[in-house]
């Protein structure tokens, strides 16, 4: 299982777009992906999952990630939100 924290710096927070960029990208990967803020979980494969969470900018998320990809899966991710996020 890999996890790793990361703090939304886009002024929009968490909003559909980059939601249902990231479902495109988590669904690349067979592992379960997780996205979890203030003791919530939410499947990364599902965007109204993600919605739901309500994250705004300058919160912090963590994303767990377990499964037979999770190296490919969390250096992808990572790298995703860093560049949309």
């Amino acid at each position: 299982m890999k996890t790793f924290d990361f703090t939304v710096t886009d002024p929009q927070g968490f909003h559909a777009r980059p939601a249902g960029m990231l479902v495109k990208e988590a669904k690349k990967y067979a592992c379960a992906i997780n996205v979890i803020k203030d003791g919530k979980s939410a499947d990364a494969t599902k965007m109204f999952a993600l919605m739901g969470l309500g994250i705004k900018c300058g919160e912090s998320i963590t994303i767990s990630i377990d499964g037979e990809q999770e190296d490919a899966a969390a250096a992808a991710i990572e790298a995703f939100l860093k560049e949309n996020m």
